[in-house]
């Protein structure tokens, strides 16, 4: 079983606290800079899964790092640096309470809202008669609240803004970025012969001006099909071949876990957290078009610290 980064403890010169999210962990170097380390941890159903996925950090990373390169001409964005393969520095933004979900497909969570009879996904008001995977005549954007723990939940533009999460102002900027963003990634799927089907965007704000913030195109973020058969399955009503986190959720929902009440997670053996990891190797050499290179697992924590350290030396 290859080694995997399930958490940290560091302590970086000028550091003034950390948060350890649902799979990053957050280093705030001297209120300024923020050290986001991309762990192998994995969550569905806003759970941590038991057992570590080996390599999925560097692939989470290497994939955002890329993906924020490729658009910072579309908005700006936070990051400085990746001085680790598992790791991405860049500026601190104060976040907003919201991400931003655009859908360019009926499927995942609004596929099974549709399902059980919602026609309003968050001030989106869809016609009867949609099929699972059919695609939105345009992407509809669904936000939602950002829980620190549970979970999040679905919100529409006009109440971000009426309880204040969001001024109007910053809102629509964020909305215009989503929508460049999401165009952006769609059109660099196409090329790699991908449907880029939905994905998220994290905002903040720093000395006035709106960042994009966060990992942005991965599969822990978005979720793609293969091009090549599409249309064909969508027709058949047969479930699509996908690169994303989905595979996991519903590996979790045939065995009848969903995190409610009751349920018991199964079990993650070694070999099911060989066949996520190949997984999420699969999609970066698809979305990337590069060949993946395993980096050292021997001692990640050590490697990571140093990388680190060595580049907060040279701020």
């Amino acid at each position: 079983m290859s080694k995997a980064l399930t958490g940290t403890d560091f302590q970086f010169k000028g550091q003034k606290s950390v948060y350890h999210g649902k799979v990053r962990d957050v280093y705030n170097i001297d209120d300024d800079l923020m050290v986001m380390v991309a762990t192998d941890r994995i969550s569905a159903f806003d759970v941590i899964l038991p057992k570590g996925i080996p390599f999925k950090g560097q692939v989470l990373n290497q994939i955002a790092a890329k993906f924020l390169d490729a658009t910072k001409d579309i908005c700006p964005n936070w990051k400085l640096a990746t001085p680790d393969p598992m790791v991405t520095v860049g500026l601190k933004c104060e976040g907003f309470r919201v991400e931003m979900i655009i859908r360019g497909y009926l499927t995942g969570s609004a596929w099974r809202e549709y399902r059980d009879g919602n026609r309003n996904l968050c001030g989106n008001i869809l016609p009867d008669g949609m099929k699972e995977n059919q695609k939105f005549p345009q992407p509809l954007i669904t936000p939602t609240t950002k829980a620190d723990e549970g979970h999040d939940e679905n919100i529409s533009k006009e109440e971000i803004i009426a309880q204040g999460l969001v001024s109007r102002e910053d809102y629509e900027t964020m909305e215009k970025y989503t929508r460049a963003l999401f165009q952006r990634g769609t059109e660099i799927a196409a090329e790699k012969g991908l449907i880029l089907v939905d994905t998220k965007y994290e905002f903040g704000k720093r000395d006035g001006k709106v960042y994009l913030i966060d990992e942005i195109h991965t599969p822990d973020s978005s979720r793609y099909f293969y091009a090549d058969g599409y249309q064909e399955k969508f027709e058949k009503g047969e479930p699509q071949k996908q690169l994303s986190k989905e595979f996991v959720r519903q590996w979790l929902i045939e065995r009848g876990f969903m995190n409610q009440p009751g349920q018991v997670m199964p079990e993650i053996t070694d070999a099911y957290a060989e066949s996520v990891a190949d997984r999420y190797i699969e999609l970066y050499e698809h979305i990337v078009g590069e060949k993946f290179i395993k980096e050292s697992a021997d001692n990640l924590a050590g490697r990571i610290e140093k990388n680190v350290t060595n580049w907060l030396k040279t701020r």
